[in-house]
């Protein structure tokens, strides 16, 4: 394999590794729910998706066919995670899931 493929490979699964860890940390750490909802839902796709694309690349140049399936992977999961975080932000809304102190801004008026 080119070494300048498996450089960009290599960078891929770095950054999203380091990507995926930042959203885990941020899961754990934050304070409040709308915190942490947004942690995984940006770094956390962000990650995987980078960690799919370096494996469709691997995969496109060691067998020379198309990797449909790590394109579809990326596709399901770049339209379902913000779809599913504001479903979850809407009905933590509407159960008035309380924030941290020190959020800035309000769900809603108190």
């Amino acid at each position: 394999m080119n070494p300048i493929l498996e450089a960009v490979i290599a960078v891929l699964m770095v950054s999203g590794g380091a990507f995926t860890l930042a959203g885990a940390i941020g899961l754990a750490r934050l304070q409040d729910f709308y915190s942490r909802l947004h942690a995984p839902t940006k770094a956390t796709t962000v990650g995987v998706g980078s960690i799919t694309l370096s494996s469709m690349i691997y995969f496109m140049a060691t067998t020379g066919a198309l990797a449909l399936n790590e394109g579809l992977i990326m596709v399901f999961l770049f339209l379902t995670a913000p779809i599913s975080a504001n479903m979850l932000a809407k009905a933590a809304m509407h159960l008035r899931v309380q924030q941290a102190e020190n959020t800035k801004g309000q769900a809603w008026d108190q």
